[in-house]
């Protein structure tokens, strides 16, 4: 398994984060020069049919070697990074044998990744992990799903006697920024269902999502001289922290856990003439999903009855949906991957993914896809660590997978 660390130490040294409300896609140029880098290393293993479109989108396909009526299995993951730090000239730390202490990621700066704050970290004595210096992220999320996959892939290619259908392979641009399949062909993908390899800690299993939709918000107020501002200003940051006041404050993502929904205030600026302010809305529930989104709709218009017409301008969105509702009709696919956990030592932690995954889109694109786990923890953060083993695991998992449907 030393290509797969091989691997994945040369992708987190691609920069590719993703921008937030960018008018382009993918949303930076340089997400796709490690798209280019891995067309011509998907091309270089062996893989067929290797393209890289005009969108950014990688695909390539391991062909059937059987002549067994087998299903397409398709394997997916991201390229770019969260852009809430930065992924430039990330500096990976190999951390062997893993004592159960802190580890020190930057003295000059007294970042450490302890226990003590990360209590999973106990999980991993012994191991080896693979860490940041505490200036960037990592860029597991999601690099280490793409190294588990192509490294599969090789050796699926060096062990033909591991019978096996048609297998596609997608790496996206995006993901980070909920666009990811925005312009992804599930249709030309040709796959009978997928994996998405996207998860965090080893065993992690999931076929439920969030239903998601984003509250972008514009405040209007007047400005006027303060010397003379007296029943003729209205200073729109005043007006947007009322909004926000008016959603329950025990309904946030730091009061939440499990299949609890929320109200996140994602973004807030402005002045007092204008204030913007983003609003995420999240909840497993359809039906619960929907009274959030009312919820919003009412403080909106209760606010424009209060401050004149157009003080409260709103696009309400939804981003995606639920996942389980495509792929409970088709659990046969989650519970091989079960088998195929379980087969190699891997003990399944199934559980909703409080977020989404680009599953959650291709589920309702026609494409039923379960995500499956990185090895990693801590996602988009200075915090951000792979376990090598769990990450072998991962590779170990899609292999078997494969496998499993092979013998049919």
């Amino acid at each position: 398994m030393e290509k797969l660390v091989e691997r994945f130490l040369r992708y987190v040294s691609f920069d590719t984060q993703s921008m937030e409300n960018s008018e382009h896609f993918p949303s930076t140029e340089k997400q796709l020069v490690l798209a280019r880098a891995l067309e011509e290393e998907m091309k270089a293993i062996g893989l067929k049919e290797v393209i890289m479109d005009r969108y950014g989108y990688v695909t390539g396909e391991l062909p059937s070697n059987t002549e067994r009526d087998i299903p397409v299995i398709g394997f997916l993951a991201h390229m770019d990074t969260a852009d809430d730090l930065s992924g430039a000239d990330v500096k990976p730390q190999i951390v062997r044998n893993y004592d159960g202490g802190d580890i020190v990621l930057n003295s000059r700066d007294n970042i450490v990744l302890s226990p003590r704050e990360f209590p999973e970290l106990l999980l991993y004595k012994g191991q080896d992990l693979i860490t940041t210096d505490g200036t960037t992220l990592l860029g597991a999320d999601d690099k280490a799903g793409i190294a588990e996959i192509l490294t599969a892939m090789e050796y699926l290619i060096a062990h033909p006697e591991i019978k096996h259908g048609k297998i596609k392979v997608a790496f996206s641009p995006d993901e980070e920024v909920g666009n990811g399949m925005e312009y992804f062909d599930a249709a030309g993908f040709k796959a009978d269902f997928a994996y998405t390899v996207d998860g965090g800690q080893e065993g992690e299993l999931e076929y439920e999502s969030f239903n998601a939709a984003k509250a972008r918000i514009w405040v209007n107020g007047k400005s006027t001289h303060t010397g003379t501002a007296k029943g003729v200003m209205v200073n729109s940051q005043l007006v947007a922290m009322e909004f926000v006041s008016m959603l329950p404050k025990l309904e946030a993502p730091a009061y939440t856990e499990g299949y609890e929904g929320f109200f996140h205030l994602d973004e807030i600026h402005g002045k007092v003439d204008q204030t913007h302010l983003t609003i995420l809305v999240r909840d497993h529930d359809r039906e619960k999903f929907e009274a959030r989104k009312a919820a919003v709709r009412k403080i909106a218009a209760h606010l424009n009855d209060k401050y004149g017409h157009n003080t409260i301008v709103m696009e309400l969105k939804d981003q995606y949906y639920n996942m389980r509702e495509k792929i409970e009709p088709v659990r046969y696919i989650v519970d091989t991957a079960v088998e195929a956990m379980e087969a190699v030592g891997v003990k399944p932690i199934i559980r909703a993914i409080r977020g989404g995954t680009d599953g959650s889109r291709l589920s309702f694109m026609g494409l039923p896809t379960p995500n499956l786990f990185t090895g990693s923890h801590n996602h988009h953060g200075r915090y951000e660590y792979a376990v090598i083993p769990s990450m072998e695991k991962a590779v170990k998992v899609i292999t078997k997978i494969v496998e499993i449907y092979g013998k049919g």
